[in-house]
């Protein structure tokens, strides 16, 4: 089933980071970074599908050259603590194959980056199955520029407008949209949805769907960025109980607020939900079990009038009265077989669903169980590892 994911962070150069070496590392490119005086190089590195820079119409032919566009964006840049760029990262629906998912990215930034003046800089990368990646886990990096391009190059003046929360907003509905469309034409029954767990819970209530509550009835995951990853590779520290404040007289139990690593949080997550999922799964056995017996005694009653109805009346006795009130009987038996049977229908998916929504949070604990002991400094972002330079 296709899932939704769409991020956005500034590239900030107060925390090490450089628009060059970032666009380098997802690309897959070998690059010159003028302000550090090096070359870093990420050819070797796998799973990169597509990479392509798009501008708008009528903008220097530098911008579409990456090595040329960072580096110009890099020395506009004074500011020790500048933003040097915006970053997208979305999710890509599985079910498309390697072309389909290049014209979805294509017409999604298109419309909803380039249009207003942006230069972006994508690169679509796919799961690396030999490294553990989830063979789902196609997904696209989009790096933008923070000023708007024409054909004398980027504006001196960035556009602050970009930065706000009703912009992240339209655009993560419009990537919903667009996968949507995209999954519609194709004829996948799949869906996404950018709203929330408990938006899209309280939603499904008021419109009475009631299995769909339920299955979104559950804690969300967490996200788990480079910082966290390369933290889990120190030794995890120990919380102490502190005074806090001016006077030092305020008491802060840390112990009993710290619930460790952020991917330690996300396994105590998905956990809670696999046990609330396998009460469920419980509680609605239980009730089919009780359904099916109620099922079976419609149809017995139902085989009875029919039984009763295909013997011969005997002369001289009026069983009028008797097949009138065995008729309503039969009716009524039959209409709550029809009710039982789509109670049955309903609580069958239902109990199958939870079932499958149980393994998968399961599945997923597992994977940061077994991420939390194998990471390496090589799976870091190139801000924390160690590409491979040449001055």
């Amino acid at each position: 089933m296709a899932s939704y994911h769409l991020s956005a962070q500034p590239v900030k150069r107060s925390e090490g980071r450089s628009a060059v070496a970032m666009a380098a590392y997802r690309a897959g490119a070998r690059l010159k970074d003028e302000r550090r005086g090096l070359e870093v190089d990420y050819r070797r590195r796998r799973g990169v599908v597509h990479a392509e820079i798009m501008a708008p119409e009528g903008a220097a032919p530098w911008l579409l050259d990456r090595e040329s566009l960072w580096n110009g964006v890099e020395r506009m840049e004074a500011r020790r603590d500048a933003q040097l760029a915006r970053e997208i990262n979305m999710a890509l629906p599985h079910e498309l194959d390697d072309a389909q998912r290049l014209a979805l990215v294509r017409e999604f930034v298109g419309k909803q980056f380039v249009s207003l003046g942006m230069v972006a800089d994508f690169a679509i990368h796919a799961p690396v199955v030999e490294k553990g990646d989830d063979p789902r886990n196609h997904h696209v990096h989009v790096m933008l520029t923070m000023r708007q391009a024409g054909g004398g190059g980027l504006r001196r003046v960035k556009t602050r407008e970009w930065n706000s929360d009703q912009m992240l907003a339209v655009w993560r509905s419009a990537w919903a949209e667009c996968q949507n469309e995209a999954l519609r034409r194709l004829g996948s029954p799949a869906r996404v949805d950018h709203r929330s767990l408990r938006v899209r819970k309280m939603d499904a209530v008021a419109r009475g769907e009631t299995r769909r509550a339920v299955l979104l009835d559950r804690v969300p995951e967490i996200h788990v960025g480079p910082k966290a990853k390369k933290a889990s590779l120190a030794t995890r520290p120990q919380s102490k109980d502190r005074f806090v404040g001016r006077q030092r007289k305020r008491l802060v139990e840390y112990t009993a607020i710290d619930r460790g690593s952020r991917g330690e949080n996300n396994m105590a997550r998905l956990s809670a939900n696999a046990r609330k999922l396998e009460k469920l799964t419980a509680k609605t056995g239980k009730h089919l079990a009780r359904l099916r017996m109620r099922a079976a005694h419609y149809e017995r009653q139902v085989r009875l009038y029919q039984s009763f109805e295909a013997k011969p009346a005997e002369p001289n006795i009026d069983l009028s009265e008797l097949f009138r009130d065995a008729e309503s009987k039969y009716v009524h038996a039959m209409r709550r077989r029809e009710q039982v049977a789509l109670l049955i229908s309903d609580l069958d998916r239902l109990f199958f669903e939870l079932m499958g929504l149980r393994e998968s949070q399961l599945v997923r604990r597992t994977v940061w169980s077994n991420r939390l002991r194998r990471w390496r400094a090589r799976d870091i972002e190139p801000s924390g590892g160690r590409p491979r330079t040449r001055s």
